[in-house]
């Protein structure tokens, strides 16, 4: 377990029992490879899991107690048995009468039906397993530091960029002064005018995209309020980041990249700031909103189409 991610979980509430299988996926890449097992293991079988001693998962793991014990804490529990319980609870809930679990996997002959039957319980997991992760605390606070900010940068590239782009229409939609930048160049040369009082967010699901954490490191050292949105909460970004929102992302496929799960979990994430703002910031944001959609609304409209 490295340095950062124990700095990022320390003070946290252990998870929810629903909550478990969602911090497997999400942290798992930055899990050594005994480790993974351990996790895979009790995201696989919760009630049997629940029934073994530390030794006893050691021994089906083909790992010791003390991997056992760390991966237990790296999920955000205080110790192994913290972590049987919520797996008990977890396989509670799944006996309760849960659907059964449907493969998200696409193949190339797969009939329509069955790719969109896939998709959609694959996007309805990622949205679950993000809501399940987010930091309460921390989605707050970004909420509070968007309400009150003069100006709202945010970065992000590709898929990212998008969902980028998505945050700053919603943004001025309310009144705020907000601007997306996918251009490395001109992201670091905005990023410089930022101030205290000024929010920088990057959007990276990697969390190690250089052209993504180089303006917020810039904005971060100017004094803005940083946030950072990203599927890795141990990446890179997250050290110039005062607030960290955790996405949770779909394993990736050959005809299902991580483009597309991450961006799914990332408007997720951007819906729930947005709406947090506007509510904060309703006595300014309904007017707004009122106006923007009054100044529109000709273009919806039969007269106001060109002929």
């Amino acid at each position: 377990m490295t340095h950062e991610v124990k700095e990022i979980f320390a003070g946290e509430a252990p998870p929810a029992p629903a909550a478990l299988a969602a911090k497997v996926r999400t942290l798992a890449p930055s899990m050594t490879r005994s480790m993974q097992r351990v996790a895979e293991a009790v995201a696989a079988d919760p009630a049997g899991c629940a029934a073994l001693t530390v030794t006893g998962l050691a021994e089906l793991t083909g790992t010791s107690e003390a991997t056992v014990v760390r991966t237990a804490r790296l999920l955000g529990y205080p110790g192994y048995r913290d972590l049987r319980l919520a797996l008990a609870g977890l396989a509670a809930q799944q006996q309760s009468g849960r659907a059964p679990a449907v493969t998200a996997d696409i193949a190339v002959d797969d009939p329509i039906a069955d790719v969109v039957a896939k998709l959609a319980y694959d996007e309805q997991q990622t949205l679950a397993d993000t809501a399940a992760g987010l930091d309460m605390a921390q989605l707050s606070a970004a909420v509070t530091a968007l309400s009150t900010a003069r100006r709202i940068d945010i970065y992000g590239q590709g898929a990212s960029g998008l969902v980028a782009q998505d945050l700053a229409q919603k943004l001025l939609r309310i009144g705020l002064i907000a601007h997306a930048h996918s251009d490395p160049h001109l992201a670091v040369t905005n990023a410089v005018q930022l101030r205290a009082k000024d929010v920088a967010i990057s959007i990276t699901h990697s969390g190690s995209t250089g052209d993504i954490i180089e303006p917020l490191r810039v904005a971060f050292e100017r004094g803005a309020t940083t946030i950072a949105i990203t599927g890795r909460p141990d990446g890179p970004v997250t050290q110039y980041a005062d607030h960290i929102l955790t996405t949770s992302t779909a394993r990736e496929s050959e005809l299902r990249p991580a483009a597309m799960s991450s961006r799914t979990s990332q408007l997720l994430v951007v819906d729930c700031l947005f709406v947090g703002v506007a509510q904060r910031t309703y006595e300014t944001a309904a007017p707004a909103l009122s106006a923007s959609y009054e100044a529109l609304a000709h273009r919806h409209s039969p007269r106001g189409r060109s002929r």
